[in-house]
């Protein structure tokens, strides 16, 4: 995979919206995903997959068509939508892409009705989420999870 252009060809390289990715862009997201601890294992199938399967996702490109920002959700679109895998390129990072990703998501029209959303984050990130109303406090609800280990 090529190198992607760093945040200092910005200027010259305007930031769009997608709601799909191509192959290329797939491939990107493998490798964004392949430098970060809670998900390096990834693989190009398994993320295919996973696209097909989820009902939101919006991705943010440079004009190179190169993916520099992704995030998904899955939702039953009335009672709750659940915030996956925001990622934001490391040489993209503090340019406004993860702003740009989640009001994308808080906005998005097919998500107006949702009564909650729901994310997990690192505690580093609770402050970049609570601009958008994301809270820990849950009146004593707590996260449970169970593993499946593939054979």
């Amino acid at each position: 995979m090529k190198r992607l252009l760093r945040m200092n060809d910005y200027k010259i390289m305007p930031l769009s919206i997608i709601s799909s990715l191509n192959h290329q862009q797939i491939d990107q997201l493998v490798t964004l995903y392949s430098n970060e601890f809670w998900c390096d294992t990834r693989t190009y199938s398994d993320v295919s997959l996973m696209l097909e399967n989820t009902d939101i996702v919006i991705g943010v490109k440079n004009g190179a068509d190169e993916l520099v920002g992704f995030v998904r959700v899955l939702t039953d679109y009335v009672f709750k939508a659940t915030i996956y895998d925001l990622i934001v390129h490391p040489d993209w990072r503090g340019t406004g892409i993860g702003t740009m990703l989640m009001d994308s998501v808080i906005k998005h029209q097919a998500l107006k009705n949702v009564d909650h959303f729901d994310l997990n984050c690192l505690p580093e990130m609770y402050l970049f989420y609570q601009r958008w109303g994301f809270t820990t406090e849950l009146g004593g609800l707590g996260f449970m999870r169970r593993f499946h280990h593939k054979d």
